[in-house]
């Protein structure tokens, strides 16, 4: 009966339009000046475009329910929670790219994200794919502030950057596309192990951002990776079900990021830390889909929907879905617009709402 009540509970708190928070956007949008963001593909606006990596989504059929339906660099058919999140603190319904030469510092005063796909806490996981690492965010974060504080005055650029929202999004690919995936990591560390490693390089990464100035920090968590449509395609012994051992790995790494967030709010006097957990809210709906009306979760829009993503995805396009709102996964690694939007709500509600207030 407690579980059901607890579903019953997420179901509904998945539910709560996100109309509702919009309506709080004119008493937020001064608290809350602009969006900051930090991470991979699941943030990343399209900084990929710029660099010479082969992890890029700027072409078709991505981007294709974005607006004037183009590609933008963002790992979906459309919007990234992000870009929600920014919409629901009256700021832009989107988050621009550090990178792309057609946005200026005017444009990067409400908003920006350093994010690359592919990347990882790992440096070995950005090297990967010639990926963005995490230090090269933040030496990109320092050269924002720089041109930030020439903008708007070295006083009210502080003050920007304390109240901005700054927002942490990675880790899925530490796993998957490293520790799992090829020889290295997994020869020095047992799972657990790499857990801390990477605990503690987010932990040094918030001390740094800290150090910067930042004050509101959201540390996001990760999803329930072994149900993404790449995992369950190769889960031949399980019937392509989700992958429970991916899964669990994400559990234990999201608790230690959540201890983590307690232990730096007591130690970094003045800062407001959350932990924004994506995973029950995506376990919900690829178990509910019809609550939500999705009616495909095993595979995605894309192709095949069973193993594509990137160029792959590009082509295969002519055998894409039709409807994308139907679908939880947009390619076999990263959401549909609309679950980015629900899973936005999600951690709106449940992580970032003290921030409105």
């Amino acid at each position: 009966m407690e579980g059901q009540r607890k579903v019953l509970r997420l179901s509904l708190l998945l539910y709560i339009p996100l109309l509702q928070l919009l309506s709080m956007a004119a008493q937020t949008s001064a608290k809350v000046p602009a969006i900051i963001v930090f991470g991979d593909s699941s943030v990343d606006a399209g900084n990929n475009n710029f660099i010479p990596t082969v992890a890029r989504s700027n072409f078709e059929p991505y981007g294709r329910d974005f607006q004037g339906g183009k590609p933008t660099g963002r790992f979906s058919n459309g919007r990234i929670p992000t870009d929600f999140i920014s919409q629901a603190f009256g700021i832009k319904p989107y988050v621009p790219p550090y990178l792309d030469p057609k946005y200026s510092i005017s444009d990067f005063t409400t908003g920006v994200t350093f994010a690359s796909a592919a990347t990882g806490y790992d440096n070995a996981t950005s090297d990967i794919l010639s990926v963005i690492p995490l230090w090269k965010q933040l030496e990109y974060y320092k050269g924002y502030q720089k041109k930030l504080g020439a903008y708007l005055g070295e006083k009210r650029a502080k003050e920007t950057i304390a109240k901005s929202l700054h927002i942490i999004s990675l880790g899925t690919n530490d796993f998957l596309e490293n520790y799992y995936a090829i020889p290295g990591r997994a020869s020095q560390y047992t799972p657990s192990e790499y857990q801390n490693f990477l605990a503690g390089i987010a932990e040094n990464f918030i001390k740094k951002l800290y150090v910067l100035g930042a004050r509101k920090i959201s540390l996001g968590g990760l999803p329930p990776m072994g149900c993404l449509p790449l995992e369950r395609t190769t889960n031949f012994a399980g019937g392509n079900d989700c992958v429970s051992s991916y899964n669990n790995i994400a559990l234990e790494f999201n608790d230690k990021l959540n201890k983590l967030t307690t232990k730096l709010k007591q130690n970094l006097p003045g800062t407001r830390l959350v932990f924004s957990n994506p995973y029950d809210a995506l376990l919900h709906i690829v178990n509910k889909p019809a609550q939500y009306g999705f009616q495909v979760t095993s595979m995605a829009c894309c192709a095949t929907g069973m193993f594509e993503m990137g160029y792959s995805c590009s082509r295969a396009s002519l055998f894409s879905c039709m409807d994308a709102s139907k679908y939880v996964f947009w390619d076999s690694f990263h959401p549909t617009e609309k679950t980015n939007g629900i899973i936005a709500n999600y951690v709106l509600k449940n992580a970032l709402a003290q921030f409105m207030q």
